[in-house]
């Protein structure tokens, strides 16, 4: 028993670590919409903090996000610091949701209305931040004071910023359905194993 103790923590770290890493590779295998400035890209990062999410808790996930931007960050010489704060918030502000109401509720029904909820509370919450403190720290930090001003501000949420988290919540939403209505057997599972 006492084993079992010392050891599930350990294996929680060591399964929160791996779902980490694999949504740092998740996170390089990204596209960008035709519509849409080139720098916004979707990818699936979030699933394996979805994943996370739902197996422990919402903190697991926020963990793996928290992971995945940190190696990001370290594999790419911190470039774009900015880029990778928001890419953590928006990953919390999408995840968080669907864990809450996951674990509250249980089932499919409450994954999709997590899903909704967490793709709508991204794409006005990145929206609000990005108009207020992440564009006027960018236009800061690139030196370009231009890309702080109020129409160009409105521009970027309107036409990319909005639109793309808006989007990007929709297409993550329609594979992770599936993806959980497979795994969920395996999820309940590990929730029971985690628990013992």
């Amino acid at each position: 028993m006492q084993k079992n103790d010392q050891s599930s923590p350990l294996l929680k770290l060591i399964i929160v670590a791996l779902l980490g890493t694999i949504s740092l590779v998740l996170f390089f295998l990204n596209f960008p919409l035709p519509f849409l400035p080139p720098y916004l890209k979707i990818d699936f990062s979030e699933v394996p903090a979805l994943i996370a999410a739902l197996i422990f808790s919402p903190i697991a996930g926020v963990a793996v996000e928290g992971i995945k931007n940190l190696l990001y960050l370290i594999i790419s010489g911190a470039g774009d610091p900015i880029g990778v704060v928001s890419n953590f918030v928006a990953g919390i502000m999408f995840v968080v949701p669907v864990a809450f109401l996951y674990h509250r509720y249980k089932g499919t029904k409450s994954i999709i209305s997590g899903l909704v909820s967490g793709t709508i509370i991204m794409a006005l919450g990145m929206s609000v931040l990005n108009y207020f403190v992440i564009l006027p720290a960018y236009a800061w930090f690139i030196g370009a004071p231009e890309m702080a001003g109020e129409s160009v501000k409105w521009a970027a949420v309107m036409a990319g910023i909005f639109p793309f988290n808006l989007i990007k919540g929709i297409v993550i939403g329609a594979l992770f359905v599936p993806l959980f209505i497979k795994m969920k057997t395996w999820i309940e599972q590990k929730q029971t194993n985690m628990a013992a």
